[in-house]
Protein backbone atom coordinates (compact mmCIF):
# COMPACT_ATOMS: atom_id res chain seq x y z
CA UNK A 1 0.00 0.00 0.00
CA UNK A 2 1.42 3.37 -1.09
CA UNK A 3 0.50 6.30 1.14
CA UNK A 4 -0.18 9.70 -0.44
CA UNK A 5 -0.38 13.26 0.90
CA UNK A 6 -2.38 15.75 -1.21
CA UNK A 7 -1.30 19.39 -1.25
CA UNK A 8 -3.46 21.97 -3.06
CA UNK A 9 -5.13 25.18 -1.98
CA UNK A 10 -8.34 24.36 -3.87
CA UNK A 11 -10.75 22.10 -1.97
CA UNK A 12 -12.40 20.90 -5.19
CA UNK A 13 -9.05 19.74 -6.58
CA UNK A 14 -8.23 17.89 -3.36
CA UNK A 15 -11.66 16.25 -3.32
CA UNK A 16 -11.31 15.08 -6.91
CA UNK A 17 -7.83 13.66 -6.32
CA UNK A 18 -8.94 11.97 -3.11
CA UNK A 19 -11.88 10.31 -4.88
CA UNK A 20 -9.61 9.10 -7.68
CA UNK A 21 -6.98 7.69 -5.35
CA UNK A 22 -9.44 6.20 -2.86
CA UNK A 23 -10.94 4.15 -5.71
CA UNK A 24 -7.65 2.24 -6.12
CA UNK A 25 -6.65 -0.85 -4.18
CA UNK A 26 -2.97 0.02 -3.76
CA UNK A 27 -2.99 3.75 -2.92
CA UNK A 28 -4.23 5.41 0.28
CA UNK A 29 -4.63 9.08 1.25
CA UNK A 30 -3.03 9.88 4.62
CA UNK A 31 -3.57 13.64 4.63
CA UNK A 32 -4.68 16.73 2.74
CA UNK A 33 -2.95 20.12 3.05
CA UNK A 34 -4.24 23.53 1.96
CA UNK A 35 -0.82 25.20 1.67
CA UNK A 36 2.88 24.45 1.80
CA UNK A 37 3.29 25.08 5.51
CA UNK A 38 0.51 22.64 6.37
CA UNK A 39 2.06 20.14 3.96
CA UNK A 40 5.32 20.19 5.90
CA UNK A 41 3.50 19.57 9.20
CA UNK A 42 1.47 16.68 7.80
CA UNK A 43 4.47 15.14 6.04
CA UNK A 44 6.45 15.16 9.28
CA UNK A 45 3.59 13.41 11.08
CA UNK A 46 2.47 10.92 8.43
CA UNK A 47 5.74 10.26 6.54
CA UNK A 48 3.87 9.54 3.30
CA UNK A 49 5.43 7.58 0.46
CA UNK A 50 4.39 10.22 -2.09
CA UNK A 51 3.33 13.87 -1.90
CA UNK A 52 1.30 15.36 -4.76
CA UNK A 53 2.38 19.00 -4.57
CA UNK A 54 0.72 22.04 -6.12
CA UNK A 55 3.04 24.98 -6.86
CA UNK A 56 1.01 28.17 -6.54
CA UNK A 57 -0.30 28.34 -2.96
CA UNK A 58 -0.61 30.86 -0.13
CA UNK A 59 1.59 30.90 2.99
CA UNK A 60 4.34 28.75 1.43
CA UNK A 61 4.57 27.88 -2.27
CA UNK A 62 5.20 24.41 -3.63
CA UNK A 63 8.89 24.95 -4.34
CA UNK A 64 9.74 25.92 -0.76
CA UNK A 65 7.36 23.28 0.58
CA UNK A 66 9.13 20.60 -1.46
CA UNK A 67 12.47 21.54 0.07
CA UNK A 68 11.00 21.57 3.57
CA UNK A 69 9.09 18.30 3.19
CA UNK A 70 12.27 16.52 2.16
CA UNK A 71 14.00 17.79 5.29
CA UNK A 72 11.35 16.38 7.65
CA UNK A 73 10.57 13.30 5.52
CA UNK A 74 13.67 12.52 3.44
CA UNK A 75 12.32 9.17 2.18
CA UNK A 76 9.16 10.79 0.78
CA UNK A 77 8.91 11.26 -3.00
CA UNK A 78 7.47 14.62 -4.07
CA UNK A 79 5.58 14.79 -7.37
CA UNK A 80 4.54 18.24 -8.53
CA UNK A 81 0.97 18.44 -9.86
CA UNK A 82 0.28 21.83 -11.38
CA UNK A 83 -1.07 23.77 -14.37
CA UNK A 84 2.35 25.31 -15.09
CA UNK A 85 4.80 23.74 -17.54
CA UNK A 86 7.22 26.61 -18.18
CA UNK A 87 10.87 25.65 -18.01
CA UNK A 88 11.64 27.93 -15.04
CA UNK A 89 9.11 26.36 -12.73
CA UNK A 90 9.99 22.84 -13.86
CA UNK A 91 13.70 23.29 -13.23
CA UNK A 92 13.06 25.05 -9.89
CA UNK A 93 10.82 22.21 -8.72
CA UNK A 94 13.28 19.50 -9.74
CA UNK A 95 16.15 21.44 -8.18
CA UNK A 96 14.15 21.63 -4.93
CA UNK A 97 14.04 17.83 -4.90
CA UNK A 98 10.81 16.87 -6.65
CA UNK A 99 11.15 13.47 -8.30
CA UNK A 100 8.36 14.04 -10.82
CA UNK A 101 6.31 16.74 -12.51
CA UNK A 102 2.77 16.14 -13.77
CA UNK A 103 0.11 18.50 -15.14
CA UNK A 104 -3.46 18.88 -13.97
CA UNK A 105 -4.82 18.04 -17.42
CA UNK A 106 -3.29 14.57 -17.17
CA UNK A 107 -5.55 11.58 -17.73
CA UNK A 108 -6.52 9.89 -14.43
CA UNK A 109 -4.60 6.72 -15.28
CA UNK A 110 -1.52 8.77 -16.17
CA UNK A 111 -1.68 10.48 -12.78
CA UNK A 112 -2.09 7.21 -10.88
CA UNK A 113 0.75 5.65 -12.87
CA UNK A 114 2.91 8.65 -11.95
CA UNK A 115 2.23 8.20 -8.24
CA UNK A 116 3.08 4.50 -8.45
CA UNK A 117 6.24 5.20 -10.46
CA UNK A 118 7.40 7.81 -7.95
CA UNK A 119 6.85 5.41 -5.06
CA UNK A 120 9.16 2.95 -6.84
CA UNK A 121 11.84 5.60 -7.26
CA UNK A 122 11.18 6.48 -10.90
CA UNK A 123 10.76 10.03 -12.21
CA UNK A 124 7.32 10.59 -13.79
CA UNK A 125 7.33 13.55 -16.18
CA UNK A 126 4.44 14.75 -18.29
CA UNK A 127 5.45 14.66 -22.00
CA UNK A 128 4.93 18.43 -22.26
CA UNK A 129 7.31 18.91 -19.35
CA UNK A 130 9.90 16.58 -20.82
CA UNK A 131 9.89 18.70 -23.98
CA UNK A 132 10.69 21.93 -22.15
CA UNK A 133 13.67 20.27 -20.49
CA UNK A 134 15.29 19.43 -23.83
CA UNK A 135 18.22 21.74 -24.68
CA UNK A 136 17.01 24.59 -26.85
CA UNK A 137 13.36 23.57 -26.52
CA UNK A 138 12.38 26.93 -25.02
CA UNK A 139 14.03 30.32 -24.61
CA UNK A 140 15.66 30.85 -21.23
CA UNK A 141 13.22 33.72 -20.73
CA UNK A 142 9.85 32.80 -22.20
CA UNK A 143 8.72 36.43 -22.37
CA UNK A 144 11.44 37.10 -24.95
CA UNK A 145 9.55 34.82 -27.35
CA UNK A 146 6.34 36.86 -27.04
CA UNK A 147 5.50 39.63 -29.48
CA UNK A 148 4.69 43.13 -28.25
CA UNK A 149 0.99 42.48 -28.91
CA UNK A 150 1.06 39.16 -27.06
CA UNK A 151 2.66 40.87 -24.09
CA UNK A 152 -0.08 43.52 -24.15
CA UNK A 153 -2.76 40.82 -24.14
CA UNK A 154 -1.03 38.92 -21.36
CA UNK A 155 -0.75 42.01 -19.15
CA UNK A 156 -4.45 42.77 -19.62
CA UNK A 157 -5.33 39.16 -18.76
CA UNK A 158 -3.28 39.59 -15.58
CA UNK A 159 -5.41 42.65 -14.75
CA UNK A 160 -8.54 40.50 -14.97
CA UNK A 161 -9.96 41.77 -18.26
CA UNK A 162 -12.18 39.49 -20.35
CA UNK A 163 -11.37 38.83 -24.03
CA UNK A 164 -14.04 41.26 -25.22
CA UNK A 165 -12.64 44.02 -22.97
CA UNK A 166 -9.10 43.32 -24.14
CA UNK A 167 -10.19 43.48 -27.76
CA UNK A 168 -11.96 46.79 -27.20
CA UNK A 169 -8.96 48.30 -25.42
CA UNK A 170 -6.48 47.16 -28.09
CA UNK A 171 -8.74 47.73 -31.09
CA UNK A 172 -8.74 44.10 -32.21
CA UNK A 173 -11.44 41.44 -32.50
CA UNK A 174 -12.25 38.98 -29.75
CA UNK A 175 -11.20 36.16 -32.08
CA UNK A 176 -7.78 37.78 -32.50
CA UNK A 177 -7.46 38.06 -28.72
CA UNK A 178 -8.16 34.32 -28.43
CA UNK A 179 -5.54 33.57 -31.07
CA UNK A 180 -2.96 35.66 -29.24
CA UNK A 181 -3.81 33.94 -25.96
CA UNK A 182 -3.38 30.51 -27.49
CA UNK A 183 0.10 31.47 -28.63
CA UNK A 184 0.89 32.97 -25.23
CA UNK A 185 -0.18 29.78 -23.45
CA UNK A 186 2.09 27.68 -25.67
CA UNK A 187 5.08 29.97 -25.27
CA UNK A 188 4.98 30.33 -21.48
CA UNK A 189 3.86 26.75 -20.86
CA UNK A 190 0.48 27.16 -19.15
CA UNK A 191 -2.94 25.65 -19.79
CA UNK A 192 -5.43 28.41 -18.95
CA UNK A 193 -5.83 32.16 -18.41
CA UNK A 194 -5.68 31.92 -14.62
CA UNK A 195 -2.27 30.26 -14.82
CA UNK A 196 -1.21 32.81 -17.43
CA UNK A 197 -2.22 35.65 -15.09
CA UNK A 198 -0.20 34.11 -12.26
CA UNK A 199 2.76 33.64 -14.59
CA UNK A 200 2.56 37.28 -15.69
CA UNK A 201 2.44 38.42 -12.06
CA UNK A 202 5.62 36.47 -11.31
CA UNK A 203 7.59 37.20 -14.50
CA UNK A 204 6.53 40.52 -16.02
CA UNK A 205 6.95 44.09 -14.90
CA UNK A 206 3.40 45.37 -14.80
CA UNK A 207 2.44 48.70 -16.33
Amino acid sequence: MTTVLLVDDHAMVRAGLAALIDATADLRIVGQARDGAEAVELAAAALPDVVLMDLSMPVMDGIEATRSVLVVAPQTKVVVLTSFSDAGRVTDALAAGAIGYLLKDSEPEQLLAGVRAAAEGHAPLDPKVAKVLLPGARPARAQESLSARELQVLRLVAKGLANKQIGRQLGITERTVKAHLGQVFRQIGVLDRTSAALWARDHLVQD
